[in-house]
């Protein structure tokens, strides 16, 4: 048996606070038609694998997506995980752009999301994204496994184990992840091959 151990990590489909850009962290807002619907489309490119069973962080719009792409490949959701929720943006949630999300950012901090008073620390969710995946590999080696979760969250744990930058997570498209004893490899990025300069990591 393969000692690699294969992740597609998945962020949710769309929901109406992604389309309207407002900050969701821990706020359990379902998925939309479009959502959905892109959930439904994962479906084809996950297919061109083969995958033994699906796990996914408990809120809502990531459970759906779990279960449209476990219906869609006659898999098994085998587990809602805590440990994979969003980061908590704290009074940032639901705020767009604008003077109301100004006033949380930390002095000093980054215009970017990221660096807003009474959220959870980036370290903090890098590690608890990272470590499941080290979990699952150590639990589950050769397993070829499918996390549905959320895009700060994968991001973060891409940049931990990788360290690399990561720019972005796109709704429901492919990212492919192996683990084996050399370290950590990056596939596919957003449905696109990894460049060469995200690919491996010790």
């Amino acid at each position: 048996m393969s000692s690699t151990t294969t992740f597609a990590l998945i962020r949710h489909g769309q929901t109406d606070w992604n389309a309207a850009l407002r900050i969701q962290g821990l706020s359990d807002i379902p998925l939309n038609d479009t959502g959905r619907g892109q959930a439904t489309d994962a479906v084809g490119s996950l297919a061109d694998y083969e995958w033994d069973f699906v796990v996914s962080s408990p809120l809502s719009r990531a459970a759906e997506t779990a279960d449209l792409i476990a219906d869609g490949l006659g898999l098994t959701v085998t587990r809602r995980i805590e440990q994979i929720v969003e980061r908590n943006y704290g009074p940032a949630e639901g705020l767009s752009a604008g003077p109301e999300l100004d006033a949380l950012r930390e002095p000093g901090g980054p215009t970017g999301i990221g660096g807003f008073r009474g959220a959870e620390p980036e370290s903090t969710v890098a590690e608890r994204g990272a470590g499941l995946l080290r979990t699952l590999a150590e639990e589950h080696p050769g397993s070829r496994i499918i996390v549905v979760s959320h895009g700060t969250l994968i991001r973060l744990s891409l940049m931990r184990v990788l360290d690399r930058p990561i720019a972005t997570i796109s709704n429901a498209a492919l990212t492919v992840l192996s683990h084996d004893q050399s370290g950590w490899t990056l596939d596919v990025l957003n449905g696109e091959p990894a460049p060469a300069s995200l690919a491996t990591a010790d």
